[in-house]
Formats: structure tokens, C-alpha cells, sequence
């Protein structure tokens, strides 16, 4: 087995600590040249299996010759116009597309953007423009950028929020329901969670001031937590109530990761007011989006949404090919056959070494949380340390996520062969046994 890694040393090391910014982490120090499908090559020709995709931006795999195709074509063609000052075609036929793919009921809207967490600020402020509210709620565990309203909804202190503050005002977190890390102890986490919220709306904040409640139906950088099924369904009763309105963030579950288009689409007559996505929409280029009903997003001005780059017709043109081949090649239908995969592989796994925790996910969104003692469940974010470098050693990229650090998830491109899955699933083993020897 090649255990050599052309790991960022001398000069490109040199060259990333003299020119990149500090703030920016590495979490595999690995300079990649090539990809295709689910694999990457390093400077020296070794290759890699994916477990990572970019942090979930290759669905359709890296390099996807369809989606280079269109992105050529469009070049030939027009690189930009800013939609403020002329229309351009791929910007409408995206609109148009998410419009008719997105979770949501009725006449809907969309507005093209950047980047998950710039979708994000603007979801917030429709809401705001829509109800004349102030308020956001969201959750313990939640991401949802690293911009200032973004930091300030995100839950995770350290790197996010150290030393970046006072953040955004009329923010306020509630617990998620977390079936392994139970923030109520014992009980039915859905009724509880409400319960809690209920409560807030008497301790915390007045329900008439707040404009949107935000909420991941799977958690992704908070460690791919998975809630109760009807948890979702009742949360937007409960906005319902009050006239909230409910933006879910499928920036990381969005197209196909969880066997469905959306993971609103488990959640049976959910109907959010607005959806954000952005990551494998673009199949590895750099564009979001909301989408939500048609009367909300209507609701700011002329020049109150926009951007000088969003819904550049490059990028526009990327997910137009996505979501064709995501609907021709079924790959949601994919994700399910490489998360029942995976995670009856780790699940088996977990019998054999003390250190995994949970085994936990949804469609092809999986993850393993490594403890120190499965009965306090104390995070062992050293291990994963040495595992993620371990399995980079015998070419396998992965990525870390949780609260704690102390999660592994699984975010390989939907196209990866049976082989390459199976091969990155017995590099992970083999990382692990290795790892709970030495620890």
C-alpha cells in the first residue's frame, strides 16, 4: 500500500504560509492537482478516493465532462452582465428550474446568489421585509456561514466566533433535537424541543417579533445530526401559529446527498416559506440560491436583493447540467444505495472498537462520532485527528465535523463506484484500528 503523500512541504508550504491568510485551515495538506468522478491526484501522481467532495459541493463528482461541457459552451458565449444591468438567459432558466424542483407549494420565486452563507442573509432579510419582524431563531449545533449575521447563527464558538464579535442582534438559540447528545436528558425530544421553545416565546422573546425560525433538517457541519421525523412538521405548526416564517437550509442536504432532491421532501406537507441551497448545485462553482413562496420574496424592493456576481451565467449554466443529470441518472436514488452501504459498514464496525460512538445519517449524508467512553460519551476529537491523517497517508480524503470535532462524516460525490466506496470504507476501518491502538 503507497503510504506516501505529497504533503504541502518546502516550497508549497513556504508559498501557503507566506501568502494565504492564517484564518484559512487545512485539513488535509495535500496540493491536488487532478479529479475526476470520486477520485483526486496529488503533485506526485498519487491518487485519492473522495470521502470529502469539497465539503459536499460534488455530487456529480469532480470534473463532471457534461457539466465542463456547458461550462465551455456558456464561456464561448457570455461570461457576465449583471443582472442589474441586463438580463442574461441561464439566470432565467435557473430560476426557473429551481422554482419547479424546490419543497415548496404554490407560486414560487427564486433569487440567485454566491454562497450558502450569502443565501443565508438574504433569506433573512425577505423575512424581515415580509413581516416587518426583527427576530431569527436557530439552533444549538446549526451552521450557517461565517459572515456576520452568518456567524452570529451559527452555534460553534471556536473557529467561528473567536474574536470576531459583538455579533448580530435579535438572534436566539434553541436546542436541536439531538437523539445521541439528548439536551433534555430523557423524554420525547420533539415534544421537548417545542416545549423549550414554547417557553422562550415567554422568557426570551416576544413570537409577534420574530420574523423566521432557521433549521437545518439535517445538521451538516454541526456533525450530520439526524431529528425525529415529525419534528420538523410540528415546528412549522408551531411557526404557523405566529406567523413565522420557516426557512430551511439544505446547503449541504440539498440535491440528492440524502436520497431525496430535498431533505424537506422526507418531512411530508413541511412546506417551507423559503428553501437555501447552494454547494453541489454548482457542481463545484460558486452559486446559491433561495427559493421560496412567491409573495415572500417579493416582498423587499426593487435593488433590495442582488449582487454584483450572482446568477453569473457560468456558474448558472454548471447547474442547469446538475440538476439534469441529478433527475436523468437518479443519483438521489444513488445516495440511499451508498448510505444503506455505508453505514451497515460502519454500524459492523462499531461493534468491534469502543471509540465510534454513533453511527448515524441519512441517504449518502453519513457520519461516525468518536468518544472517548460510549457511557459519557466524552468527544475524542484527538482521534479523529489521527484517523483523518491516517487515512490521507493511504489515500483517503476526509473531513471532520461536530461541535466537538469529534465527527467524521462521509460526503463522497454520488457517482462513486461500488469499488470506491468499498475501498474508502476499508481504508477508514483500517484507520481506525490503527488509530485506537496507538491512543
Amino acid at each position: 500500500m503507497d503510504t506516501s503523500v505529497q504533503v504541502a512541504g518546502s516550497a508549497q508550504l513556504e508559498r501557503r504560509n507566506r501568502y494565504v491568510a492564517h484564518g484559512v485551515s487545512n485539513q488535509n495538506p495535500v496540493v491536488m492537482v487532478r479529479a475526476e468522478g470520486a477520485r483526486m491526484w496529488d503533485e506526485s501522481g498519487k491518487e485519492y478516493i473522495d470521502f470529502a467532495g469539497g465539503i459536499g459541493v460534488m455530487n456529480v463528482g469532480h470534473s463532471h465532462p457534461e457539466v465542463v461541457a456547458a461550462v465551455k459552451a456558456q464561456a464561448e458565449k457570455l461570461f457576465h452582465t449583471c443582472i442589474h444591468v441586463a438580463l442574461n438567459e441561464p439566470y432565467l432558466a435557473l430560476a426557473e428550474a429551481l422554482c419547479r424542483i424546490a419543497p415548496i407549494s404554490g407560486a414560487k420565486k427564486a433569487l440567485l446568489l454566491n454562497s450558502g452563507a450569502e443565501a443565508v442573509e438574504n433569506a433573512v432579510k425577505i423575512a424581515r421585509s415580509y413581516t416587518g419582524r426583527s427576530a431569527v431563531i436557530a439552533f444549538e449545533g446549526g451552521f450557517h456561514g461565517r459572515t456576520m449575521l452568518g456567524m452570529s447563527l451559527t452555534s460553534k464558538v471556536d473557529p467561528y466566533k473567536v474574536g470576531f464579535g459583538p455579533f448580530v442582534p435579535e438572534v436566539y438559540r434553541m436546542p436541536y433535537p439531538n437523539p445521541y447528545r439528548h439536551p433534555f436528558g430523557a423524554g420525547d425530544l420533539t415534544e421537548q424541543t417545542l416545549a423549550f421553545l414554547r417557553h422562550a416565546f415567554e422568557t426570551y422573546v416576544d413570537p409577534k417579533q420574530v420574523a423566521a425560525v432557521i433549521v437545518e433538517p439535517v445538521q451538516g457541519e454541526g456533525g450530520f445530526v439526524v431529528p425525529p421525523t415529525d419534528f420538523l412538521p410540528k415546528l412549522r405548526d408551531l411557526c404557523g401559529e405566529h406567523g413565522i416564517l420557516l426557512i430551511v437550509d439544505e446547503v449541504q442536504t440539498g440535491f440528492g446527498r440524502t436520497g431525496r432532491m430535498f431533505a424537506t421532501e422526507y418531512a411530508a406537507g413541511l412546506d417551507p416559506d423559503m428553501v437555501v441551497m447552494a454547494k453541489s448545485m454548482g457542481g463545484g462553482l460558486p452559486i446559491s440560491a433561495v427559493v421560496g413562496k412567491a409573495d415572500v420574496m417579493d416582498a423587499p424592493k426593487p435593488g433590495g436583493l442582488g449582487g454584483t456576481y450572482g446568477g453569473n451565467p457560468l456558474a448558472c449554466a454548471a447547474a442547469l447540467k446538475v440538476i439534469e443529470i441529478m433527475e436523468r441518472d437518479r443519483l438521489p436514488e444513488r445516495a440511499l444505495q451508498i448510505g444503506n452501504r455505508s453505514t451497515a459498514f460502519l454500524r459492523e464496525l462499531q461493534t468491534r472498537h469502543s471509540m465510534i460512538g454513533d453511527v448515524r445519517g441519512l441517504g449518502a449524508m453519513v457520519a461516525i462520532e468518536l468518544v472517548k467512553d460510549r457511557e459519557t460519551k466524552e468527544p475524542y476529537p484527538e482521534a479523529v485527528a489521527l484517523i483523518s491523517k491516517k487515512c490521507l497517508a493511504y489515500g483517503l480524503v476526509t473531513v471532520k465535523a461536530g461541535v466537538y470535532n469529534n465527527v467524521i462524516r462521509l460526503l463522497s460525490p454520488l457517482v462513486i463506484s461500488d469499488g470506491e466506496l468499498q475501498r474508502g470504507l476499508e481504508i477508514l476501518a483500517q484507520a481506525i484500528r490503527e488509530a485506537e491502538a496507538e491512543l
